[in-house]
């Protein structure tokens, strides 16, 4: 079961309210590759309490002068990072139970 701030129930108005930033500039990070939110049947963006988090990080970094390009580059690296640690993380618990992945 999924936690519920992974649950996409949240619209771009609500977004903009609770971040400050405008729907154009969330709209910005999703063409930008920053930022995956589900759509409806009928197009309406729906965004999780994870995609609020991930939006605030965003616009932190953005103040600080970071380019959108290089958060992604971030974003993909912490990415690789916790692949890799959940990886190694089962390889030990495998192997502690004797068990083939």
């Amino acid at each position: 079961m999924a936690s519920y701030k992974d649950k996409k129930v949240i619209t771009i108005g609500i977004v903009n309210e609770l971040t400050g930033l405008s729907e154009r500039k969330i709209r910005y990070y999703e063409e930008r590759g920053l930022i995956f939110p589900d759509r409806t049947k009928r197009g309406t963006r729906k965004y999780s309490f994870a995609d609020i988090e991930l939006l605030m990080k965003i616009a932190d970094k953005r103040e600080e002068g970071v380019q959108t390009s290089e958060i992604k580059k971030d974003m993909m690296r912490e990415k690789r990072k916790k692949n890799l640690r959940e990886e190694v993380l089962r390889g030990q618990i495998n192997a502690h139970f004797n068990r083939q992945k």
